[in-house]
């Protein structure tokens, strides 16, 4: 495409030439990568840039920034000819009626590759960074690119060192304000970490690949031949690796999700999440409830079903549902209010943590504790994983982990023991430095290790030199179960309260607005970083 940016000496006042420039100029951005290029993403089944800016967020709310960056080409008289723009789309927008910094790759141009300008637009330390740090907001990174190329080092006539110009930003963000990005193509290097560096991240299944790097770097290195898709699609990333939280069937419904996690969030850690009008009844009673936990202890239920029974109703977003199972880490509300839930999943190893659950628990706990969002736990958790494969994994170390982070928290945390609490596991349930609330269901039940285990480690002598070693196993059992009784621990308020099940909405929802007052009290950044990769 060629200017007709024709100067005042050839018939045109130099303010109609100016404005002409500035109009070629537009349009060869919104041109992108051209028709061609549109259309093979098209192809791909991935929106461009500019209209998956157009899908997230508010109507006619986008304010782009940098439109104009990019290579112009320039004739033997200096006069422009074409603009390639930059493969980086930037700019302030709204969700949700609130203001975001908002920033993608454009692959249609050189496939999203890095910028080589001296100031970037977008990517770890870029302006659209930069705005979210300085006025507060949240960031959105919508990314489609596999950051730098070897040809940058032709280009500046040396090789970066790492690290020179890194991180920084993207990690003081995480303790700062919501970071959320939707891997939306095929993301390496830069762009695939800072979709590890966020607080939401989310991957369209089929169409979105995320990965140290790629195949041909794989087939170099490691001389095997593997597909994006067999590398780094949402099977491996979400499903087995957790690498990126959640996993979606369009980019659609990626834009949704992303807009409900916002909704959740405050603009920053300077202020309180938003509290939304509820219609659901606080004193609703659930008679549900009390039916919901079978007679049989190791008979599995619904641990979603309950859920949905205690929060507002239609209020639950679930983070990470396929990796980790045996736990349930979701945001919700409470009469209107975000709250944080953490939930053992029966229906998944019993409940028991292993080093994946653990992981998410820690991840989803400093996310809740960084933005003043109440905890809620719903413990239904016979212990550790056990096993060699538990043992490989380094269960033991992560769900410890998970036990020193639960220490650390600083928002109000409320312990609700549904039935099992064990050994160390249980420990990561409640915050023993805080008013440490725990209440319990009459079925709930707790120690070191169940009664069954503990007894067959405490009286293997005596078991095995019974006339009927099964007998005695079970008389021992029957004599200690005796002593597990939740109304037992009640009597010496080790336990603050055992409650009837159905009340249990009613009593949450009364906490949690008076953790209202507390969390007002103590806004502001953390004493570290926010949330840990």
């Amino acid at each position: 495409m060629k200017s007709d940016n024709s100067s005042a000496g050839e018939g045109k006042d130099a303010g109609s030439a100016i404005n002409e420039e500035l109009h070629f100029r537009r349009v060869s951005a919104l041109e992108m990568g051209g028709p061609a290029a549109i259309e093979r993403q098209h192809a791909n089944g991935r929106l461009t840039v500019r209209e998956r800016f157009a899908k997230l967020i508010d109507e006619e709310s986008l304010r782009e920034i940098g439109t104009l960056g990019g290579s112009g080409e320039y004739d033997e008289n200096n006069k422009l000819m074409r603009v390639t723009p930059a493969p980086y789309v930037a700019g302030m927008a709204r969700v949700n009626g609130r203001p975001v910094a908002l920033g993608g790759e454009d692959f249609t141009v050189r496939g999203g590759t890095t910028f080589g300008a001296a100031r970037r637009k977008g990517g770890q330390g870029g302006f659209i960074e930069d705005l979210a740090h300085y006025y507060k907001i949240p960031l959105v990174n919508l990314i489609d690119g596999a950051g730098g190329t070897v040809t940058s080092a032709k280009k500046r006539g040396y090789v970066a060192f790492p690290g020179v110009h890194g991180f920084e930003r993207s990690v003081q963000l995480l303790g700062e304000v919501p970071v959320v990005s939707a891997v939306l193509g095929t993301a390496a290097g830069g762009p695939a970490g800072r979709a590890i560096l966020s607080h939401f991240s989310i991957m369209v299944r089929g169409t979105s690949q995320v990965f140290a790097a790629g195949p041909p770097v794989v087939k170099r290195s490691l001389g095997r031949d593997i597909t994006k898709e067999e590398l780094g699609g949402a099977a491996v990333a979400v499903d087995k690796a957790g690498t990126i939280h959640n996993a979606v069937d369009s980019e659609e419904e990626a834009f949704e999700q992303i807009r409900r996690f916002l909704s959740f969030m405050p603009q920053n850690v300077w202020e309180l999440p938003p509290v939304m009008t509820c219609n659901d009844p606080v004193d609703r009673c659930e008679q549900a409830l009390r039916d919901i936990v079978p007679e049989k202890r190791t008979q599995p239920y619904s641990m979603h079903d309950l859920i949905e029974l205690v929060v507002d109703k239609g209020s639950v977003f679930e983070i990470q549902p396929t990796n980790g199972k045996s736990v349930i880490t979701s945001l919700a509300r409470l009469d209107g209010r975000p709250v944080g839930i953490i939930a053992n999943n029966p229906k998944f190893y019993s409940g028991a943590m292993d080093a994946a659950s653990a992981h998410k628990q820690i991840r989803f706990m400093e996310l809740c504790d960084t933005f003043h969002i109440p905890l809620v736990f719903l413990v239904d958790v016979p212990g550790f994983m056990v096993g060699l494969k538990a043992e490989q994994e380094a269960t033991l170390r992560e769900g410890m982990r998970a036990v020193y982070v639960a220490g650390q928290l600083t928002v109000p945390t409320l312990t609700v023991v549904i039935r099992k609490c064990y050994g160390m596991a249980g420990m990561a349930t409640c915050n023993k430095n805080d008013i440490d609330l725990k209440i319990s269901w009459p079925t709930g039940e707790w120690g070191s290790l169940p009664v069954e285990g503990g007894v067959a480690a405490a009286f293997r002598r005596d078991i095995e030199s019974a006339d009927d070693p099964k007998a005695r196993e079970k008389e021992l059992e029957a004599e200690l179960r005796a002593y597990a009784s939740p109304f037992r621990t009640a009597e010496a308020f080790a336990v603050e309260e055992i409650i009837d099940p159905s009340e249990t909405r009613p009593i949450l929802c009364e906490f949690i607005a008076l953790a209202e007052g507390r969390l007002r009290a103590n806004l502001g950044p953390k004493g570290k970083a926010g949330v840990s990769p």
